[in-house]
């Protein structure tokens, strides 16, 4: 994360180094130079333990300041993910990494989804939180509202749909990904064009929120490499 950070120009306040931890960070000699720039503080391991959740940390951690970029959303993208009270901070970590992965720029999320600073969401990312603006919004109708204004198709995932995720074409499409539990909020599935769910062959009803985004965003990249 930290090489990440360095890499992708973040505003790195302090770095902290545990002096007795077992360290692994696989740092090349650019990074540990860059790091020799930075405000580095050296603590004993005792309290490098009180600084960190990790149970097995890699004896280097990092303050970095949160990016300031603007909460508002780029129309120009061709496809928009939108979260529904996503509360695992896993599952938004992945998101977060498979949206980096496809060249997403952008993710908005509803005022309910789990805070996308944590520290387990931002391990979970692998650095792709440094490169996607989050965007989080008061209210999610509002906002659907305003995205179809911009003529995007609105679609949600429903375990009541009639279509699956390969009918559907996904370009200039916002795509609504629902709680874990509860799926997506009546009100705003309401909202949609179209409700489509990913076709199950065996005796599960249902995928994990981050798998379930991963297929339907690869469907997206599918239909734009054939």
């Amino acid at each position: 994360l930290i090489k990440e950070a360095i890499i992708e120009k973040q505003k790195i306040k302090t770095i902290v180094i545990c002096d007795g931890c077992d360290k692994d960070s696989n740092f090349d000699s650019k990074i540990l130079y860059e790091i020799a720039k930075m405000n580095c503080i050296v603590v004993p391991e005792k309290i490098f333990k009180t600084l960190t959740e990790v149970t097995n940390p890699q004896g280097i951690l990092a303050v970095i300041e949160k990016q300031n970029k603007e909460n508002k959303i780029d129309y120009k993208a061709d496809i928009i993910l939108i979260l529904d009270n996503i509360q695992d901070p896993g599952n938004l970590g992945t998101i977060l990494r498979t949206a980096d992965s496809i060249n997403l720029k952008q993710i908005i999320i509803s005022k309910g989804t789990v805070d996308s600073y944590s520290s387990k969401v931002i391990r979970s990312t692998m650095g792709a939180i440094f490169r996607i603006n989050i965007i989080e919004v008061e209210s999610l109708e509002e906002t659907i509202k305003e995205i179809k204004k911009h003529k995007f198709k609105i679609i949600g995932t429903s375990l009541e749909a009639t279509k699956n995720i390969y009918d559907e074409k996904y370009n200039k499409t916002a795509i609504i990904i629902g709680n874990e539990a509860n799926g997506i909020e009546e009100k705003i599935l309401e909202l949609t064009d179209e409700k489509v769910k990913i076709p199950m062959q065996g005796k599960t009803e249902s995928l994990n929120a981050s798998v379930a985004t991963g297929i339907i965003l690869y469907e997206y990249v599918r239909q734009n490499l054939k």
